[in-house]
């Protein structure tokens, strides 16, 4: 049945980026799950501790034990709200900004790996399926 054989090579790309992922960032002293933060802070930096977690779509507790990795790794920092002490502001510290060049370049590096031999229209085709089914999750 085709979805099956979708679902199984949905799994496959997913198992096999993850894997080159974790490698890679690795290399780079982090683990995966942390670039997508860092991501999410380059794009605004400050957040607080709760739009983050949304933004990732993940457990409180997940990010918060995340967080406190980086910390100790002195790639952010998190400074309480000044007007609400309930509220953590989350920060980038030097180091946790110069290391969106190298996850960009093992963003861009695995995107032409998994894309090499798509031609533009079909690129386009695989953007909107991928689209849909992802809409059809929310």
């Amino acid at each position: 049945m085709i979805e099956s054989e979708i679902r199984i090579l949905l799994q496959s790309i997913a198992i096999q980026t993850r894997k080159r992922y974790a490698n890679q960032l690795r290399e780079l002293g982090l683990h995966i799950g942390q670039e997508l933060a860092l991501s999410h802070l380059w794009e605004q930096d400050g957040i607080t501790q709760s739009q983050l977690r949304l933004k990732m779509g993940s457990e409180a507790s997940t990010v918060s034990n995340m967080l406190r990795k980086l910390e100790q790794d002195d790639i952010i920092y998190r400074k309480v709200d000044d007007a609400d002490h309930r509220i953590s502001n989350v920060f980038l510290t030097s180091k946790g900004r110069q290391l969106e060049g190298p996850i960009m370049e093992i963003w861009k590096a695995h995107e032409q790996v998994l894309l090499a031999g798509i031609v533009p229209e079909e690129l386009l085709l695989l953007r909107r399926i991928l689209q849909q089914m992802d809409d059809n999750l929310l």
